[in-house]
């Protein structure tokens, strides 16, 4: 679709009037523009479908990554969490489709879900948890509304944000290696010679049907990506759970050889109703208690884990649908960017963790989506899947975590933008992208990744090319790094 199609439209909906639009029309084409863009409804309803299989998953996984303990050792309930993972999902689709009128679909982020499950709850409370998430949101939306976005996004380097990107593909990666039991802690001290933190499966040798279910998944999910299948995420964790309960059923397995979470038994009724527990549940009592600076940085941690991931796949989206041009300006961005904070407050909220973008709404567009209709339609899917939590409760989570593993793989391809000639460049997005999985920290990687373009940019002589908004990100993450001898020091702790 060239600009010239995608004109009319804008000036349509900036118009408000429809005054452009013939009056035999349906209002739903009237509303969501789809003659204008070059679209049909029976591609919109195709491509909402199409991009509800590809991201369905996230139903099934974000229960399995939100299943640590937090600060106090309470757990999830996986059913709650799975209901408030399709209402967030719902709810912002919608919004998205009926107020942004994009063929964008949102849900529950892997990114920020990581987050959360690794940095955040073992920190506070989930519903302290669930609090830092809107704060998050609130922070996106003051950005895009103030116009700082544009400051910011101009400030940080492409290739920090790249590879962002990439270290927490492999962040994400190592949970889910370290959730089907693949790699597992040798609980051994890491500072003594020839000592191994990590191994592979169980005394280096791969042992249990779980873990080979887990690798069954992964190798079809990976098979239906190379034929280019439509959903493969998805259909390959419907079919790992198949694998896995015909294994559960003639190996003779109980719940605790799944790591005594979901097994693959056929529930008493596939049907259920909603159970919305977690809904409201966040809580900002106690959060003085654990101090400005640590809710600082994971605020600031969420923030870049969510929006710099949304901006890319807003913009790369709207090229691919025809709606934005060759210097990614798209109608309604800010819109877009807007609604995509707002899912940071609704997912605290509902308890679901923050919504963002979903890079799988490109399946749809692929499939002819151009308009909000889509996501409506995508929205509609979701707010199925309220109804069907014992079947999300099927899947055992070492065949979940195959997706995390695929997703992983999907993330790491960002390195082909990466200038790997320029050590200026080439040494912080290494330190970025490796830190984050081997300090188990996003923020860590972040942190490391800023510090380090500053100093070289300053090595080189070119002082002031980072600007003044990276030398005090810079500052604040030495802060970071420093925090514990400094507290010492001060005889804080």
């Amino acid at each position: 679709m060239t600009q010239s199609e995608v004109g009319p439209a804008t000036s349509a909906e900036d118009a408000g009037s429809g005054s452009r639009i013939p009056a035999g029309r349906s209002w739903l084409d009237r509303y969501f523009h789809i003659t204008d863009r070059g679209s049909s409804f029976g591609q919109e309803v195709r491509g909402g479908i199409t991009t509800f299989m590809a991201m369905a998953y996230i139903v099934l996984l974000n229960p399995v990554i939100l299943s640590v303990p937090d600060a106090t050792g309470h757990r999830l309930d996986g059913g709650q969490v799975t209901t408030a993972t399709a209402l967030a999902a719902a709810v912002t689709t919608l919004v998205m489709g009926f107020i942004g009128n994009v063929p964008l679909a949102l849900a529950a982020g892997l990114s920020v879900s990581a987050v959360m499950a690794t940095q955040v709850a073992p920190e506070m409370t989930w519903g302290n948890a669930w609090a830092m998430c809107v704060l998050y949101g609130a922070v996106i939306i003051l950005l895009v509304v103030t116009g700082l976005r544009e400051l910011i996004m101009n400030a940080i380097p492409m290739a920090l944000k790249h590879a962002i990107t990439m270290g927490i593909g492999l962040f994400v990666c190592l949970l889910g290696l370290v959730q089907a039991g693949f790699v597992t802690s040798t609980g051994g001290p890491g500072g003594l010679p020839g000592a191994k933190p990590i191994q592979l499966g169980t005394a280096d040798m791969l042992t249990g049907w779980p873990v080979l279910c887990f690798s069954v998944t992964v190798l079809l999910i990976f098979a239906l990506q190379a034929r280019r299948v439509p959903g493969a995420i998805l259909i390959g964790i419907v079919a790992g759970t198949v694998v896995a309960g015909l294994v559960h059923q003639f190996a003779g397995l109980d719940k605790k050889d799944w790591g005594g979470h979901n097994a693959p038994e056929l529930p008493g009724s596939l049907v259920s109703s909603p159970d919305f527990g977690l809904l409201g549940s966040v809580s900002f009592k106690g959060l003085g208690d654990i101090g400005g600076i640590t809710i600082g940085v994971i605020v600031f941690t969420l923030v870049l884990s969510g929006f710099f991931d949304a901006i890319g796949t807003i913009v790369g989206i709207g090229q691919q649908a025809g709606l934005a041009d060759k210097d990614g300006r798209m109608p309604g961005l800010n819109k877009a960017l807007t609604i995509d904070g707002a899912g940071g407050v609704l997912g605290g909220l509902a308890g679901a963790s923050g919504q963002t973008v979903f890079v799988e709404s490109t399946a749809g567009v692929g499939d002819g989506a151009r308009t909000g209709l889509a996501s409506v339609v995508t929205g509609l899917g979701f707010t199925l899947c309220l109804f069907f939590t014992p079947l999300a409760q099927m899947i055992p989570p070492q065949v979940a975590a195959a997706a995390l593993v695929v997703i992983g793989s999907m993330m790491i391809t960002n390195a082909m933008h990466i200038d790997w000639t320029d050590p200026a460049t080439s040494i912080p997005v290494f330190l970025t992208t490796v830190l984050m999985p081997f300090a188990y920290s996003i923020t860590a990687g972040i942190g490391a990744g800023v510090i380090a373009y500053v100093l070289l940019k300053a090595v080189q002589g070119r002082f002031r090319e980072p600007g003044w908004l990276m030398w005090g990100l810079s500052a604040v993450f030495l802060l970071y790094f420093a925090l514990s001898p400094i507290e010492q020091w001060l005889g804080v702790k």
